[in-house]
């Protein structure tokens, strides 16, 4: 559990149907992060994975982030086979791997994983062949990962309209998020969506898919791709008005151990999305780079970020550009095995040109300073 004080800027947040595009909007103290990740065997190849978060903010309070079931037998052999089913993240990222799909360096995540956490989840099978370094006498590791889904169909909804945004909620497994009502969203005249996407919907009976390369030399570096595709139909409505969005991207992550407590960690997604007839149309580029070193009981972690969505759809005034930049220092201190204290400063700089809709400047500067406590069992 994570308790938080936080001072942050009224700049008011996409939480509350608002524009900007961090967690918080106001100084307040309140539960962070709340979860129970339980991790049971049930045969010695078979294991049950479950994640259960409380949230205080957003529309669903209690639920689950993830659920599912490992396949993973003991083999001599020297490639190996593994295989899960479920609720579950792709193993995309190596900012959050920390317990519960959080990361250890900073509480407010980076804008890609933030959006993977808001927006993306696999309801379906994933399976992979890995060869472990040491079985073959090699400094690589190496696996192979390959899966199938449904559930994700309006993946896309919301760095369309809002952009990317700044903070570490995760959408729960019946989950809405809210953004501001642009008017011509919402106009029954025009798009006719409503100011929400509720992320994990099956609209075409479609299935999605996604491969990945996971490479580690040593335990020094790490490099993993992804090529993600929901082969959501971009003309699929459901009851809500919501759409399915063909959205697709390449993702690469790297990560390298400067010395035993110095790293580098890095992520550059790629893609594009698509709903209606091209009713909406946008590019998005997202990278960021951190540095994390730890001293003692003390890590230090500094990221900086940087994203872009770029329009080329059929209606002008549904003005979807947006971009920025964000920097967040961290500090983290382990006081025994159960607490932990830790305090951020984080700063962006984000432009969206929608806002201009709502006669709002299309230029934002926001921060957030976090002092917050860690209980863990």
């Amino acid at each position: 559990m994570q308790i938080y004080l936080a001072d942050a800027d009224s700049w008011q947040s996409y939480q509350h149907q608002g524009t900007g595009i961090l967690r918080h909007d106001e100084s307040k103290l309140g539960i962070q992060q709340a979860l129970l990740h339980t991790n049971l065997d049930i045969t010695s190849s078979v294991s049950v994975d479950a994640v259960a978060n409380y949230y205080a903010d957003g529309e669903q309070h209690f639920g689950f982030s993830q659920a599912f079931l490992n396949y993973k037998p003991l083999s001599p052999e020297k490639i190996k086979f593994k295989g899960r089913a479920g609720f579950f993240y792709p193993r995309l990222s190596l900012e959050n791997v920390d317990a519960g799909w959080l990361s250890p360096y900073t509480y407010t995540q980076s804008a890609i994983n933030s959006w993977v956490g808001e927006e993306m989840r696999t309801l379906g099978l994933e399976l992979s062949f890995y060869s472990p370094g040491r079985a073959r006498r090699s400094p690589w590791t190496w696996e192979i990962v390959a899966a199938t889904f449904k559930g994700n169909d309006p993946l896309g909804t919301l760095i369309s309209w809002r952009g990317f945004a700044m903070h570490d909620r995760q959408s729960l497994n019946n989950d809405r998020v809210n953004f501001a009502a642009y008017p011509t969203v919402i106009d029954t005249d025009f798009i006719f969506h409503p100011d929400y996407v509720e992320p994990f919907h099956e609209l075409d009976r479609r299935w999605g898919f996604y491969t990945g390369l996971h490479l580690s030399y040593f335990n020094q570096s790490s490099f993993r791709y992804y090529y993600y595709d929901n082969q959501a139909d971009p003309l699929a409505v459901n009851s809500q008005r919501l759409y399915g969005w063909r959205t697709k991207f390449h993702s690469f992550s790297m990560q390298h151990k400067l010395d035993a407590n110095t790293r580098l960690i890095s992520q550059i997604i790629t893609g594009s999305t698509v709903m209606g007839v091209k009713y909406v149309y946008v590019d998005f580029d997202a990278w960021y780079l951190m540095l994390s070193h730890t001293v003692s009981q003390h890590r230090i972690s500094l990221r900086y970020d940087r994203f872009i969505v770029s329009e080329d759809d059929v209606f002008p005034t549904d003005m979807n550009n947006s971009d920025g930049y964000g920097l967040t220092l961290a500090w983290r201190y382990d006081i025994d095995e159960n607490w932990q204290l830790g305090i951020e400063q984080h700063f962006n700089k984000n432009t969206a040109q929608n806002r201009a809709q709502l006669d709002l400047p299309i230029d934002a500067n926001q921060q957030q300073t976090l002092l917050v406590a860690q209980f863990r069992w």
